[in-house]
């Protein structure tokens, strides 16, 4: 069972979701809040394993909100839903590390969709962002596109000749997330060999533009 946390100002949505959830036997809807802050006072007692957040919301964003939680609870997935399809704001939630994003025009289906992968370790990013932006393009296996700022971070520490441990340690979050970071970027680069990620850290080493 997936447990699952959801922020947004806007409650008829909440309940629309819940609703959805009803009869889904792989999650169960713990909590909910309409602003950052009392979402994330209810997270701190309340544990989950999946948050689905807002990025517009009164007292704390989303993107305030993603952060924190990305930085104190380590193993909880955050996937945004929101109406906002600019490149600029999508780039700036992947730099965050969430590991989804939704657009609220889209079904509540792949937003179930959307669930069940980020529970596998997975980034899911909405279909009908594919061609809008030069972000990495999770779901498309013939995009190769640009580096977010954290992925030009960890490539920095790679070319030091850092483990995924030490990287984890610096950047204080799961080593699995690294593991999840050094795939993308394998996969975006088109580096399947092994050795060539570490290869290709050190030719560009501290040029990463």
């Amino acid at each position: 069972m997936i447990r699952v946390a959801i922020a947004d100002d806007h409650q008829t949505l909440i309940d629309g979701i819940s609703l959805r959830f009803d009869g889904n036997e792989s999650i169960d809807l713990v909590f909910s809040a309409n602003d950052g802050k009392d979402f994330l006072k209810q997270l701190k007692i309340t544990p989950v394993d999946l948050v689905i957040t807002d990025l517009k919301m009164p007292k704390m964003d989303g993107v305030t909100l993603a952060r924190e939680i990305k930085r104190d609870f380590k193993n909880v997935k955050v996937i945004v839903l929101s109406m906002f399809d600019q490149p600029d704001v999508i780039n700036k939630m992947v730099d965050v590390d969430v590991d989804g994003y939704i657009l609220k025009t889209s079904s509540l289906d792949e937003l179930v969709t959307a669930i069940g992968e980020v529970n596998k370790g997975k980034k899911y990013f909405d279909k009908h962002l594919h061609g809008i932006t030069s972000l990495f393009d999770v779901n498309s296996t013939s995009s190769k596109t640009s580096l977010s700022n954290a992925e030009k971070d960890i490539l920095n520490l790679i070319a030091e000749g850092k483990t995924s441990q030490e990287i984890a340690n610096e950047r204080a979050c799961a080593v699995s997330t690294i593991h999840t970071h050094r795939r993308n970027m394998a996969h975006k680069l088109e580096l399947y060999g092994k050795g060539e990620l570490l290869r290709y850290a050190m030719d560009k080493k501290y040029n990463f533009e």
